[in-house]
């Protein structure tokens, strides 16, 4: 694996033992590159179900945070998440520090920075992200996700309320005209990114394959936390939304921050 080139700007903390705790989407490359990294000490992961529901998604992610701090010898939580619909915000560490990426969401972790998340963003505004996580776990939008709704909408509300709720499932992603696919090279990529190209002929959106960089991923691992991507957090500090570049800030529990 490559050094980053982010060596000379790493904070001064250096864990001997890290807990990860990861979304469900990213299980696959999260285990592929902790391969070998003897100071992981535990992998746990969340149902990334749970981003429908971020107040959940918070509740959740704090109980499993207070269970690994009782049950794991660690001096690190790394948490494998974005902001993600502000559903991570807030939570906090009791005992040992809690590391989150610099990210709206998971996507930047797939393409490596939140510089080149926000690029392509401004870019191109109307583009829905696919990965192989998102492709398994998600409803993403396609003939199989219209296929299952029409199923549970007649089985529900009978056949006239079931197309008026599909029409109005349709209306919702109108914004969207791309599909664009990123991986970090786990699994069967060329199968999940045909998938992603299906999806987006039959939505009638136009396809692209992104180039991802896992080295964001790695040093999250590793423990090569810079302030430039990543936030360290004291025991009884906690993140909220920055409205800046640096995307998070760190803040006092209890304490609300002012953007």
């Amino acid at each position: 694996m490559k050094e980053s080139h982010y060596q000379s700007e790493i904070n001064s903390f250096s864990p001997k033992r890290i807990a990860v705790l990861a979304c469900g989407v990213l299980e696959e490359e999260v285990r592929h590159y902790a391969t070998g990294i003897s100071k992981i000490v535990s992998i746990r992961v969340v149902d990334p179900g749970l981003h429908d529901v971020p107040e959940r998604l918070r509740s959740e992610l704090q109980t499993a945070i207070d269970e690994i701090e009782v049950g794991v010898k660690c001096d690190a939580i790394v948490l494998v998440y974005g902001m993600c619909s502000r559903g991570t915000e807030n939570i906090f560490t009791r005992k040992c520090r809690l590391v989150m990426t610099r990210a709206h969401d998971c996507i930047t972790i797939l393409l490596g920075s939140k510089e080149r998340y926000a690029e392509y963003q401004a870019s191109q505004p109307g583009t829905y992200w696919y990965s192989p996580g998102w492709n398994k776990h998600m409803n993403v939008p396609g003939k199989e996700r219209f296929e299952r709704l029409h199923q549970e909408y007649m089985e529900k509300y009978g056949k006239d309320n079931a197309e008026y709720l599909l029409e109005t499932d349709k209306e919702g992603l109108a914004h969207y005209n791309c599909a664009a696919f990123v991986d970090l090279g786990v699994g069967d990529s060329e199968k999940e990114a045909r998938y992603c190209q299906d999806c987006a002929q039959w939505m009638g959106w136009k396809f692209m394959r992104m180039q991802s960089d896992p080295q964001l991923l790695i040093d999250l691992l590793r423990g090569h936390w810079d302030d430039q991507r990543f936030l360290v957090l004291e025991p009884g500090e906690t993140f909220s939304l920055s409205m800046d570049e640096k995307v998070i800030k760190a803040v006092k529990v209890g304490e609300k921050g002012k953007g």
